[in-house]
């Protein structure tokens, strides 16, 4: 077992190796990157490292808890979740979870190909994707197929925009900070309109944007992109971008500019400047958005749920995660009565604004 900043750069080599023979894509999230940058945030941060012989065959990313409760490194912010492993590895569940001194072990953005812990998803879920691999042209071109009204919308509001605001200009890669403030104030904003928590209430949140935000490695960048009408921003995001994958992840607009639906806009450059990059995917991350049914091509499963091992800290983890987790997912299941949801959170956060 060992704090993330106590790998060697072998043992990290090993873990970028095994990653790249993987046939899943190559999320940012399951880099060693993304895991040092939270166990510089979070103090439970650890990094179990299986081997065979002197060789690390494997590595388990967590977050131990009370009672030896454990999570998937980064949950409730990471969008892919789950162990590295060499293919063809055979583990058993429990004594894996016996060797991190771990009671549980919760996810809920796990990925497909995670067959070790697959079996103990309680829900699968769709993660919404874009499909850039042949270029941005053909991705416009499937737009047309698809959602013609969409793109053709989009199109004429990103023109009006720069007629009307100023001229418009795009940066993929911003390393601008007060551009990285501006859009985290609007995300705050945001949640608080929405009556949704806010994450950059949390300190340890933003002292991660923060940390990545500084992170440079081959498959772990962090990415500020940002739709400027002259100097001023209009609408912005932030993610991590692999070789091949960029992983959105907090997108956020001056909702001054709504009527123009920045966003949208924003989103399209965005994907642009991906695919000249040689980025062939865009991973909207899970959660229903109009937005993302506009923009997706496609769509992966991830999974949601927990391995447990008897004992007390197995039902304090069914005491504390799964009577909210039925309550999100009937709620979820109900399109009528998710809505209705969705009506209250904005109802409440008016009421605490007034």
């Amino acid at each position: 077992m060992a704090v993330p900043g106590e790998l060697g750069e072998g043992e990290k080599e090993r873990w970028r190796a095994l990653r790249a023979a993987s046939k899943t894509p190559r999320n940012p999230f399951m880099e060693p990157e993304f895991t040092a940058a939270v166990g510089l945030v979070r103090p439970q941060a650890r990094v179990a490292v299986v081997y065979e012989g002197p060789d690390p065959v494997g590595f388990l990313p967590h977050e131990r808890g009370p009672l030896g409760q454990g999570r998937a490194i980064g949950l409730g912010v990471s969008d892919a979740q789950g162990a590295i492993l060499r293919p063809g590895l055979r583990l058993d569940t429990g004594e894996l979870l016996r060797g991190c001194a771990l009671s549980s072990f919760a996810f809920d953005n796990l990925e497909a190909e995670q067959r070790l812990f697959v079996r103990y998803a309680a829900e699968e879920h769709a993660t919404y994707v874009i499909d850039v691999e042949k270029g941005y042209e053909t991705y416009e071109s499937v737009l047309r197929a698809q959602s013609p009204k969409f793109l053709k919308t989009t199109l004429a509001k990103e023109r009006r925009l720069g007629r009307q605001v100023g001229e418009l200009r795009f940066v993929f890669d911003e390393r601008e900070p007060a551009a990285l403030r501006t859009l985290m104030e609007w995300k705050s904003a945001q949640y608080r309109r929405t009556g949704r928590r806010d994450r950059f209430a949390q300190e340890w949140i933003t002292r991660l944007v923060g940390r990545l935000a500084e992170t440079r490695a081959p498959e772990c960048t962090g990415t500020l992109s940002v739709l400027y009408a002259g100097r001023r921003p209009l609408a912005a995001h932030f993610g991590l971008r692999s070789a091949s994958v960029l992983a959105c992840w907090f997108p956020a607009y001056d909702p001054e500019f709504a009527k123009y639906s920045p966003g949208l806009v924003l989103h399209l450059r965005m994907a642009e400047a991906a695919a000249a990059e040689g980025i062939g995917m865009l991973d909207l991350g899970r959660g229903a958005a109009e937005y993302k049914d506009a923009l997706k091509t496609g769509e992966l499963p991830v999974y949601e749920g927990a391995v447990t091992r008897p004992g007390a800290g197995a039902a304090l983890h069914w005491l504390s995660r799964e009577p909210a987790r039925r309550a999100h997912s009937f709620v979820r299941g109900r399109p009528r009565l998710a809505a209705l949801a969705a009506r209250t959170l904005k109802g409440a956060a008016r009421l605490r604004r007034t």
